[in-house]
């Protein structure tokens, strides 16, 4: 099993450690993560490498959100980094309590690159078609992406569970 982590963020892994998949042929991400999980498979697709798998926990998704927003999140990074990434890690643990997390180096392109990725709803299917099963797990107290219409684009190629009360964590009360 390969697990991405999100932005800024490493070894979160066990926060979904009762939906991950640990099969050899699985790869998991988390939000930006789940970017990099994709990316990772289709690769590994193209080179006939085998992967059962693909599990999205809350994937970064923006491709609904105005150009404006993504604006003001890049200019508040480039503002500040640390107070941007501490009220970003703060709203995914709400409502519930924080987590320990652990930190990694992160950059405005990863930024950029999470806040302009387009989701291709063919690439997916290709993916879908090659035997790679697709899960996507939401958290309906998400604070961070577009939930509904996340579940909505999802729904096409993917086994989506929505997880009553759950924030970006995928935390439950």
């Amino acid at each position: 099993m390969k697990f991405y982590s999100g932005f800024s963020l490493k070894n979160e892994e066990y926060l979904f450690k009762g939906y991950i998949n640990s099969s050899d042929y699985t790869v998991c991400g988390f939000s930006y993560g789940a970017i990099k999980a994709f990316k990772d498979v289709k690769k590994k697709i193209k080179l006939s490498q085998r992967v059962d798998k693909l599990q999205l926990f809350s994937p970064a998704f923006f491709q609904t959100k105005e150009q404006k927003f993504k604006r003001v999140q890049l200019m508040s990074y480039k503002k500040s980094k640390e107070v941007y990434l501490k009220n970003f890690i703060d709203s995914c643990f709400v409502p519930y309590s924080k987590k320990i997390i652990e930190y990694r180096d992160n950059n405005f392109d990863e930024l950029e690159e999470l806040l302009n990725y387009y989701w291709n709803i063919k690439e997916l299917k290709f993916l879908e078609k090659k035997g790679v099963k697709i899960e996507v797990y939401l958290g309906s107290e998400d604070k961070i992406i577009d939930v509904k219409s996340s579940r909505e684009f999802f729904l096409k190629v993917a086994t989506v569970t929505y997880i009553k009360d759950a924030n970006h964590f995928l935390q439950v009360n």
